[in-house]
């Protein structure tokens, strides 16, 4: 029998720190077909949430997914994202948190979130082929 996964433990735990540290927790997602999300806010397969319960409705983690209903340009939707499409959960704040390989959903790494490329248009290099690519954060207002 094979063993529980600590993926929506881990991601409890993160989202119970920021909100008694007074941070914003944001979930970083990778869509899939799984996936209900508003489509419109989807870029390069990807999009951020805020999870704060400020910002959601009825927040619910669960083993198998994150469900919630939030307000998307003033109109309410209902998003159910499962487990093996989270990325990664961190403060808006700080960006410490923690950030999952998609072929195992472990934790990878613990701390600050990725640094964004910057303005000038540097390209960021390519990942080398042992290392996971590391997920791209968008700022969501």
């Amino acid at each position: 029998m094979p063993g529980r996964s600590t993926k929506p433990y881990l991601i409890r735990a993160i989202h119970e720190w920021c909100m008694d540290s007074g941070y914003t927790p944001y979930l970083s997602v990778k869509v899939d077909e799984n996936t209900r999300v508003p489509a419109e806010y989807v870029k390069n397969g990807e999009i951020v949430l805020n999870l704060s319960y400020d910002a959601t409705h009825k927040l619910t983690i669960t083993n198998e997914q994150v469900q919630f209903a939030a307000r998307f340009s003033g109109v309410s939707r209902e998003c159910t994202v499962p487990m093996a499409a989270i990325a990664g959960i961190f403060a808006r704040e700080n960006g410490q948190g923690l950030f999952f390989t998609p072929e195992t959903d472990a934790a990878v790494t613990v701390g600050a979130a990725p640094r964004a490329p910057s303005e000038a248009g540097e390209p960021e290099p390519p990942p080398s082929p042992t290392t996971p690519p590391r997920p791209k954060l968008q700022i969501v207002k």
